[in-house]
Protein backbone atom coordinates (compact mmCIF):
# COMPACT_ATOMS: atom_id res chain seq x y z
CA UNK A 1 0.00 0.00 0.00
CA UNK A 2 1.41 3.10 -0.82
CA UNK A 3 1.35 6.46 1.01
CA UNK A 4 -1.77 7.70 -0.57
CA UNK A 5 -4.08 4.14 -0.31
CA UNK A 6 -2.68 4.31 2.92
CA UNK A 7 -3.75 8.21 4.22
CA UNK A 8 -7.54 7.15 2.24
CA UNK A 9 -7.77 3.98 4.47
CA UNK A 10 -7.03 6.36 7.72
CA UNK A 11 -9.54 9.04 6.23
CA UNK A 12 -12.28 5.78 5.54
CA UNK A 13 -11.34 4.55 9.19
CA UNK A 14 -11.40 8.05 10.71
CA UNK A 15 -14.82 8.95 9.08
CA UNK A 16 -16.46 4.99 9.31
CA UNK A 17 -15.39 3.92 12.10
CA UNK A 18 -17.78 4.48 14.56
CA UNK A 19 -21.26 3.91 12.10
CA UNK A 20 -19.51 0.46 11.82
CA UNK A 21 -18.88 0.12 14.71
CA UNK A 22 -22.35 0.12 15.93
CA UNK A 23 -23.32 -2.21 13.89
CA UNK A 24 -20.83 -4.78 14.52
CA UNK A 25 -21.44 -4.24 18.12
CA UNK A 26 -25.38 -4.97 17.83
CA UNK A 27 -24.05 -8.19 15.35
CA UNK A 28 -22.69 -8.93 18.63
CA UNK A 29 -24.83 -8.97 20.77
CA UNK A 30 -24.21 -5.78 22.16
CA UNK A 31 -20.80 -7.02 24.01
CA UNK A 32 -18.77 -4.23 22.75
CA UNK A 33 -15.40 -5.95 22.68
CA UNK A 34 -16.21 -8.42 20.54
CA UNK A 35 -17.77 -5.79 18.12
CA UNK A 36 -14.54 -3.84 18.29
CA UNK A 37 -12.66 -7.36 17.51
CA UNK A 38 -15.18 -7.81 15.02
CA UNK A 39 -14.49 -4.75 13.18
CA UNK A 40 -11.23 -4.69 13.55
CA UNK A 41 -10.52 -7.90 11.76
CA UNK A 42 -12.90 -6.65 9.27
CA UNK A 43 -10.80 -3.67 8.84
CA UNK A 44 -7.62 -5.90 8.59
CA UNK A 45 -9.00 -7.99 5.84
CA UNK A 46 -9.79 -4.56 3.81
CA UNK A 47 -6.56 -2.81 4.45
CA UNK A 48 -5.08 -5.66 2.57
CA UNK A 49 -6.95 -5.23 -0.76
CA UNK A 50 -7.57 -1.83 -0.58
CA UNK A 51 -6.30 -0.55 -3.74
CA UNK A 52 -9.04 -2.65 -5.43
CA UNK A 53 -12.00 -1.60 -3.47
CA UNK A 54 -14.42 0.46 -5.37
CA UNK A 55 -17.20 1.03 -2.18
CA UNK A 56 -15.11 0.75 1.10
CA UNK A 57 -18.13 0.82 3.33
CA UNK A 58 -20.11 -1.62 1.84
CA UNK A 59 -17.23 -4.02 1.55
CA UNK A 60 -16.69 -3.82 5.12
CA UNK A 61 -19.88 -4.25 6.14
CA UNK A 62 -20.02 -7.32 3.99
CA UNK A 63 -17.26 -8.69 5.82
CA UNK A 64 -18.62 -8.04 9.51
CA UNK A 65 -21.46 -9.66 8.49
CA UNK A 66 -20.01 -12.89 6.63
CA UNK A 67 -17.67 -12.82 10.15
CA UNK A 68 -20.55 -12.93 12.17
CA UNK A 69 -22.36 -15.95 9.89
CA UNK A 70 -19.25 -17.49 10.40
CA UNK A 71 -18.97 -17.28 13.67
CA UNK A 72 -22.75 -18.51 14.73
CA UNK A 73 -22.33 -21.41 12.41
CA UNK A 74 -19.25 -22.45 15.28
CA UNK A 75 -20.73 -24.95 17.42
CA UNK A 76 -19.43 -22.70 20.33
CA UNK A 77 -22.41 -21.62 22.51
CA UNK A 78 -22.31 -18.14 24.62
CA UNK A 79 -24.18 -19.03 27.93
CA UNK A 80 -27.53 -17.34 28.77
CA UNK A 81 -27.59 -14.26 31.28
CA UNK A 82 -29.78 -14.74 34.20
CA UNK A 83 -31.24 -11.94 36.42
CA UNK A 84 -31.80 -12.39 39.77
CA UNK A 85 -34.39 -9.94 40.40
CA UNK A 86 -37.05 -8.27 37.94
CA UNK A 87 -36.93 -5.01 36.16
CA UNK A 88 -37.26 -2.19 38.44
CA UNK A 89 -40.75 0.22 38.37
CA UNK A 90 -40.67 2.55 35.37
CA UNK A 91 -43.16 5.22 36.63
CA UNK A 92 -41.96 8.76 37.19
CA UNK A 93 -38.97 8.32 34.95
CA UNK A 94 -37.63 10.65 32.49
CA UNK A 95 -38.06 9.95 28.73
CA UNK A 96 -34.38 9.79 28.31
CA UNK A 97 -33.99 7.60 30.88
CA UNK A 98 -36.74 5.37 29.60
CA UNK A 99 -35.11 5.66 26.43
CA UNK A 100 -31.41 4.22 27.64
CA UNK A 101 -33.53 1.55 29.73
CA UNK A 102 -35.32 0.51 26.94
CA UNK A 103 -31.70 0.39 25.17
CA UNK A 104 -30.48 -1.51 27.64
CA UNK A 105 -32.73 -4.05 27.48
CA UNK A 106 -33.13 -4.57 24.37
CA UNK A 107 -29.09 -4.94 23.87
CA UNK A 108 -29.72 -7.37 26.86
CA UNK A 109 -32.43 -9.07 24.82
CA UNK A 110 -30.51 -9.20 21.97
CA UNK A 111 -27.55 -11.10 23.45
CA UNK A 112 -29.69 -13.80 24.27
CA UNK A 113 -30.53 -14.58 20.99
CA UNK A 114 -28.67 -17.55 19.31
CA UNK A 115 -26.32 -15.32 17.01
CA UNK A 116 -27.80 -16.09 13.64
CA UNK A 117 -30.85 -14.53 15.19
CA UNK A 118 -29.07 -11.60 16.64
CA UNK A 119 -27.86 -11.35 12.85
CA UNK A 120 -30.78 -11.36 10.84
CA UNK A 121 -32.52 -8.75 12.85
CA UNK A 122 -29.65 -6.18 13.10
CA UNK A 123 -29.39 -6.91 9.10
CA UNK A 124 -32.97 -5.97 8.42
CA UNK A 125 -34.29 -3.66 11.16
CA UNK A 126 -31.35 -2.07 11.99
CA UNK A 127 -29.50 -1.91 8.80
CA UNK A 128 -32.93 -2.19 6.83
CA UNK A 129 -32.00 -4.38 4.07
CA UNK A 130 -34.87 -5.78 2.52
CA UNK A 131 -35.34 -9.93 3.17
CA UNK A 132 -34.00 -10.84 -0.40
CA UNK A 133 -30.36 -8.66 0.24
CA UNK A 134 -30.47 -10.39 3.88
CA UNK A 135 -30.22 -14.02 2.41
CA UNK A 136 -28.29 -12.85 0.01
CA UNK A 137 -25.42 -12.08 2.57
CA UNK A 138 -26.12 -14.87 4.88
CA UNK A 139 -26.23 -17.22 1.90
CA UNK A 140 -29.61 -18.70 2.94
CA UNK A 141 -33.21 -18.39 0.96
CA UNK A 142 -35.16 -15.56 1.52
CA UNK A 143 -37.99 -18.18 3.14
CA UNK A 144 -35.08 -19.05 5.46
CA UNK A 145 -34.70 -15.19 6.42
CA UNK A 146 -38.80 -15.02 6.55
CA UNK A 147 -39.01 -17.81 9.33
CA UNK A 148 -35.60 -16.64 11.02
CA UNK A 149 -37.20 -13.18 11.82
CA UNK A 150 -40.74 -14.46 12.83
CA UNK A 151 -38.63 -16.68 15.08
CA UNK A 152 -36.51 -13.97 16.64
CA UNK A 153 -38.73 -11.92 16.97
CA UNK A 154 -40.85 -13.99 18.78
CA UNK A 155 -38.05 -15.14 20.78
CA UNK A 156 -37.09 -11.46 21.75
CA UNK A 157 -40.92 -11.10 22.96
CA UNK A 158 -40.85 -13.66 25.19
CA UNK A 159 -37.31 -13.42 26.38
CA UNK A 160 -38.33 -9.20 27.30
CA UNK A 161 -41.75 -8.84 27.23
CA UNK A 162 -41.20 -5.38 28.95
CA UNK A 163 -40.24 -3.98 25.88
CA UNK A 164 -43.75 -2.95 25.75
CA UNK A 165 -44.24 -1.02 28.46
CA UNK A 166 -40.43 1.04 27.90
CA UNK A 167 -42.06 2.55 24.26
CA UNK A 168 -41.19 6.69 24.99
CA UNK A 169 -43.98 8.43 25.39
CA UNK A 170 -43.81 10.34 22.75
CA UNK A 171 -44.91 7.00 20.95
CA UNK A 172 -48.36 6.29 22.72
CA UNK A 173 -49.08 9.77 21.29
CA UNK A 174 -48.66 9.00 17.87
CA UNK A 175 -52.12 8.59 15.68
CA UNK A 176 -53.98 4.96 15.30
CA UNK A 177 -53.07 3.41 12.28
CA UNK A 178 -56.68 2.07 11.98
CA UNK A 179 -57.58 2.48 8.63
CA UNK A 180 -61.04 0.91 9.38
CA UNK A 181 -64.03 2.35 7.89
CA UNK A 182 -66.07 4.84 9.72
CA UNK A 183 -69.63 6.24 9.07
CA UNK A 184 -69.73 9.75 8.54
CA UNK A 185 -73.36 11.05 9.31
CA UNK A 186 -74.36 14.40 8.20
Amino acid sequence: MDAAELESFREFVDNRSSGLLKTAVLLCGGDRHAGEDLLQNALAKAAGKWQRIDEPEAYVRRILYRQQVSRWRLKWRRREVTVAEPPESRAGRSDAAAAAELRVVMREALSRLTSRQRTVLVLRYFEDLPEADVARLLGCSVGTVRSTTHRSLARLRSIAPELAALRPADAEAQPSRDFSPVEVRR
